[in-house]
């Protein structure tokens, strides 16, 4: 459930042109990121019971050939409010990007996301947590259109084989280092429609140098019963402001 608050700036990287002369490009960069969220939105459905997050991770590209692997964990709360155990989540991902033409971009890859110890399997009316999709995405100019498909079970639902998410947006330079978020998803849970729904964003993100910070009102027409907290009730997809502040070095 990985959220990265600079994936306008991947994109942009990936479409563009080459490098200024005398410009070393490495071959194989690494990079980390840390932060902390107010509350930890993923398909506009809070993980963390509107409640703060804190989350890290590691990227790997093979820059000539634009291969890339990652790793990314945020702390999270559904898994234990469902029944089962754990408090944390990790992501794991591998895909290639690069360009189709110019100002076009493309993106495939596998994601597994992975909620060690959850123990969902044995709660009554759930399933394992772990959850793997494949996806593609392509991107024009400031725009993307990205569908995730699942090869797994979804997130302890039963018999959420072949589920699937649809992702349209843009980020849009308003000012050098502040972009503009705009975000449209649909959300397909096979064989359990009352769990379906449409999320959206709109948010901003500024490059202050030190860190980066991303403001975002978010929110879904999912149903209440469906995203109610079982630890007290309250709706996890409800509109609301969420807060995000991370580093990348």
């Amino acid at each position: 459930m990985k959220k990265l608050i600079l994936a306008s700036a991947v994109l942009a990287s990936v479409a563009a042109g080459p490098a200024f002369a005398g410009e070393a490009t490495p071959d194989h960069p690494t990079s980390f990121n840390v932060g902390a969220a107010s509350d930890y939105r993923y398909r506009g459905i809070s993980q963390t019971r509107l409640q703060p997050a804190l989350q890290g991770g590691i990227d790997y590209t093979h820059a000539p050939s634009g291969f890339y692997a990652g790793a990314w964990a945020s702390t999270i709360k559904w898994t234990s409010d469902a029944g089962g155990d754990g408090d944390i989540e990790i992501d794991l991902y591998a895909g290639k990007r690069g360009v189709l033409a110019k100002g076009v971009a493309y993106d495939v890859g596998v994601l597994t996301y992975v909620y060690p110890s959850n123990g969902l399997a044995g709660v009554p009316g759930f399933d394992s947590a772990n959850t793997t999709e494949i996806y593609g995405q392509l991107g024009l100019g400031p725009a993307y259109v990205k569908y995730s498909y699942g090869v797994s079970k979804l997130f302890g639902f039963v018999d959420s084989k072949n589920s699937g998410y649809v992702d349209i947006g843009a980020n849009l330079e308003a000012a050098p280092g502040t972009v503009v978020n705009l975000h449209l998803g649909r959300q397909t849970v096979k064989n359990t429609s009352a769990a379906s729904y449409t999320d959206w964003k709109l948010g901003v993100t500024r490059d202050f140098g030190f860190a980066t910070g991303a403001l975002a009102l978010i929110g879904t027409n999912a149903s209440r019963t469906a995203y109610a907290s079982p630890a007290n009730g309250k709706f996890l997809g409800k509109n609301a402001l969420v807060l995000t502040l991370g580093k990348t070095f």
